[in-house]
C-alpha cells in the first residue's frame, strides 16, 4: 500500500504495509539512520522521533498510525547551525557510546518546546522512559537547562 508521509520537512511516499514500524520506514526506506534501534518494546527510547511535536518511540508506531509531520534527529537542526539542545549536548560532552543520544536529544527538545523553563523534576520525569547505559544523566540534566537558557536569549 502506498501511504503519503512528511519527514523533516520532505513529502516521502512509501509503498509498504501498513503495520510496518515507523522506525524501519525511516531508516531502511527513506534512509535516515539517526533514529536507532534499541529494543523494539519502547522500553530504552533509543528510536524516539517527534510527530506533530510530540515524543513518540517510533519502534511502536505502525506506519498506518502516524498523524503528522515526522522530525527525527536529522532535521532538528540545520547543516549549518545545530539546534540549541545540540548545541548544549555537545558543550556538556554529554555522549559517551552516543548510542542512545538522538532519542535523548529528540525527548528533550519535546519537553523543551512544552515546558520551556523545567525543573529538574520535570526533566527527570520527561526523561525517565529514554535510558542511558554510560549513565551521563547528570549531563543530559545540565545540557537541558543550559539550551533552556540559550533558547530564552532568542
Amino acid at each position: 500500500m502506498s501511504t503519503q508521509l512528511t519527514v523533516n520537512g520532505t513529502p516521502h511516499r512509501v509503498d509498504l504495509p501498513d503495520d510496518v514500524p515507523l522506525l524501519w520506514v525511516l531508516r531502511d526506506e527513506i534512509g535516515l539512520t539517526g533514529t536507532k534501534f534499541g529494543c523494539g518494546v519502547a522500553a530504552c527510547g533509543a528510536c524516539t522521533v517527534q510527530i506533530d511535536g510530540e515524543a513518540v518511540r517510533s519502534c511502536q508506531v505502525s506506519l498506518s498510525d502516524v498523524w503528522g509531520d515526522v522530525t527525527t534527529i536529522e532535521g532538528l537542526g540545520t547543516p549549518d547551525s545545530m539546534a540549541a539542545i545540540q548545541q548544549a549536548w555537545v558543550a556538556h560532552q554529554v555522549a559517551q557510546c552516543g548510542y542512545c543520544q538522538s532519542g535523548q536529544i529528540m525527548q528533550a527538545a519535546a519537553l523543551l518546546a512544552e515546558t520551556p523553563d523545567p525543573t529538574d523534576a520535570e526533566i527527570d520525569d520527561a526523561m525517565q522512559g529514554n535510558l542511558c547505559r554510560c549513565g551521563t544523566y547528570p549531563r543530559i540534566r545540565a545540557a537541558i537547562h543550559t539550551a533552556a537558557a540559550k533558547m530564552k536569549e532568542t
